[in-house]
């Protein structure tokens, strides 16, 4: 995929490296903001204010329409926002001349010396995707892989039995909210209305993860949710209610929360609005995340799960199961590792220390000509 094309995003942040971090924060010159949204124009903010009124059909028209006069090269890029992955090659580049070094030693992004990292999860918007669970589990079991899924607490009745059957399969369960009207980040009061019903589901469910209805978001709360993990923003998506994005294909903190974003186009995106038939704009992204180790984070709604797109979901599980050094996890499993990892990171100084963990590794950072390239 081509590198896009932006403004420096990250110029007053990476003036230079600090010697005592041991690896460069991929989100350092998003601090204060960890997103960047792009301003929605005048007539998409009308058209959520209009969309309880508008039939189905003529909805998908107007996103389409949306869709295709929607910019996608300036920042942050679609597909593919690489600013963070050059401004990191940047970094060990800098380090290294510093130290005057070829290699720079680093803890490994993933755990038993992994390339990449992959998880698979879903958002249940009501009864359609409730009756569909089962048949995208199916999918998954043929591939032998599992999967989250978020769920909206008090917009329609959970049958009993559902979270048993997803457990059982081996997934987790998490929050999507109490209600998917889209008020919970509309102002400060809006939010602090919510949070006790949303950790109280959090207790009573088990759930250690969270994603926001309709992926609204506000870096500067998303602590207070009080659970191990958010995934409700994108690296980069220009098509979604809140476009924009995180820039990060790498997990990251928001103070105690981690923060998985999601790296490939959500599936509703893909079909309805930009009207694909095949997964070939999810395995191309899938690959370029491959190449840059990070981390592939794919959203499928099961009430869009019809024969032929189960098919094309089935094709991406294949392909990110053949990649070689793929580390497939659930997210919650992928926050409790990149929390260790961050707490060992803090006391690293060129190597392990002994009695820790056999899935902690070093990789370096090595200079092959002018580029840089991971040796995990």
């Amino acid at each position: 995929m081509p590198r896009s094309k932006h403004p420096d995003p990250g110029a007053d942040a990476a003036e230079g490296p600090r010697a005592a971090e041991p690896l460069f924060d991929a989100t350092r010159f998003l601090d204060g903001a960890h997103d960047v949204t792009k301003p929605r124009s005048r007539a998409l903010s009308g058209y959520y204010v209009l969309k309880p009124f508008i039939p189905r059909r003529v909805q998908l028209g107007l996103r389409r329409r949306y869709a295709r006069r929607r910019p996608t090269d300036g920042f942050p890029a679609w597909p593919v926002e690489d600013s963070l992955v050059h401004l990191q090659a940047e970094y060990f580049r800098a380090e290294m001349e510093r130290r005057g070094v070829d290699r720079i030693p680093f803890i490994n992004f993933w755990p038993d010396a992994k390339r990449f990292a992959f998880a698979l999860t879903h958002d249940v918007e009501g009864p359609v995707s409730l009756a569909n669970i089962e048949r995208v589990l199916e999918v998954e079991r043929q591939h032998g892989l599992v999967s989250a899924w978020y769920f909206v607490a008090e917009d329609c009745e959970i049958p009993r039995g559902t979270f048993e059957l997803i457990r059982s399969a081996g997934g987790e369960v998490g929050l999507r909210g109490l209600s998917h009207n889209g008020t919970l980040f509309r102002d400060r009061a809006s939010f602090e209305s919510q949070l006790p019903g949303i950790h109280r589901y959090l207790r009573e469910w088990g759930a250690a993860g969270f994603r926001s209805p309709t992926t609204y978001r506000n870096a500067g709360w998303m602590h207070e949710l009080g659970c191990l993990y958010d995934s409700s923003f994108s690296d980069t998506d220009p098509f979604e209610p809140q476009p924009g994005g995180c820039c990060s294909i790498l997990p990251f903190f928001l103070r105690d929360l981690v923060e998985l974003p999601i790296t490939l186009l959500q599936d509703h995106t893909l079909f309805e609005i930009l009207e694909q038939r095949t997964a070939d704009i999810w395995i191309s992204k899938a690959d370029w995340l491959v190449e840059h180790r990070g981390l592939v984070n794919v959203l499928v709604h099961p009430d869009c799960a019809d024969g032929h797109r189960l098919d094309v979901y089935g094709q991406l599980l294949a392909h990110l199961k053949g990649q070689e050094g793929g580390w497939h996890a659930l997210p919650r499993e992928v926050a409790s590792w990149w929390r260790l990892r961050a707490m060992h990171e803090r006391d690293f100084a060129g190597r392990i220390p002994a009695g820790l963990p056999d899935s902690v590794t070093v990789a370096h950072a090595l200079l092959v000509g002018d580029r840089i390239e991971i040796e995990a």
